[in-house]
Parts: structure tokens; sequence; C-alpha cells
């Protein structure tokens, strides 16, 4: 049986810490990756010559656009794929 100090005791204590904070913080950096497929300015908005005809609704993969007299584009949940500018008739949306 081997018996260690309480320095080495401590050391192995500390050096656990250590890895435990980098595993940390690595996760932390992973949570804070960018996703490449969102944006962090909207791509698109609407603008007022809109006429609420509902095309871009139906296109829109993620149900990012709401409905009201001028339909509106949700940035949170936009994921800047076009389609939306595509399909409209009065070509109301367009890039920022």
């Amino acid at each position: 049986m081997i018996y260690l100090n309480q320095f080495q005791i401590m050391g192995k204590k500390q050096k656990s810490v250590q890895y435990f904070a980098k595993a940390i913080i690595f996760v932390a950096e992973l949570n804070n990756f960018k996703n490449p497929q969102k944006n962090e300015e909207m791509a698109y908005i609407i603008n007022e010559d809109c006429t609420a005809c509902g095309s871009c609704i139906d296109e829109c993969p993620v149900d990012a656009i709401s409905e009201g007299d001028i339909y509106k584009i949700d940035p949170d949940v936009c994921t800047d794929c076009g389609a939306c500018a595509d399909v409209c008739p009065v070509e109301a949306i367009h890039p920022e």
C-alpha cells in the first residue's frame, strides 16, 4: 500500500479540477459556435409592397414568416434560405 502525502493528494485533485475546467470551457465554446445556416443579421426583409398573398408563408420551410397587414420575418427563426423571396409575386422580399 502506498501512502500519499497531503500535497500529492491535493496535486491530483488540482489536476482533476483543471481538466474539468478545460472540459467546461470546451463545451461552452461549442455552444457558442455559430450555426453555419444561421446568420447574425436577418438577410431578408419584407417591405411595404407586400400584398399579404401568403405565397411566402407556404414556401418558408421553418415558418419564420408571420401574418399581418404586411408579413414579417422572424430573424430568430429564419435560416436565410431565400425561398420566400423567390416566390413573392410583387418582389416585396429582398436582401437587407
